[in-house]
């Protein structure tokens, strides 16, 4: 039961900074259009969270979209200490991810895997 609510802030975390991304004015994360919070650890003692960012532009928009995530860190704590009401803020550490194009990697393969195996089947049933 220890660990239920650093799971519960992470998750509440995620929503604010996702939802705050269309107010953000940094162009650094409003040029790239496709950037996506992918999940948040937030440790045990509440006093870090990282914050893993991905972009379906790249890992290279990923990075550039952290440091703008970097500079409009004092305004997401502010927000999300006052919508969780929060008495002590967790520092935010912002994290480039590249699951986003791993992901695009493996629906690519599996699409190859699926487009190989009805050719073959199309091909046994002509003979």
């Amino acid at each position: 039961m220890a660990g239920y609510k650093p799971r519960r802030l992470s998750e509440d975390i995620r929503r604010i900074i996702s939802g705050k991304i269309r107010d953000l004015k940094d162009p650094r994360i409003n040029k790239n259009g496709m950037i996506t919070i992918v999940r948040c650890d937030v440790s045990n003692d509440i006093s870090y969270c990282k914050v893993y960012v991905s972009s379906f532009e790249g890992f290279d928009k990923a990075k550039e979209a952290v440091k703008g995530f970097e500079s409009a860190s004092g305004l997401l704590k502010r927000e999300i200490s006052n919508v969780l009401r929060l008495r002590k803020c967790p520092e935010l550490e912002f994290v480039a991810d590249n699951s986003m194009e791993h992901s695009i990697k493996i629906n690519k393969i599996l699409k190859d895997v699926s487009r190989d195996k009805s050719d073959s089947d199309s091909d046994n049933e002509t003979l």
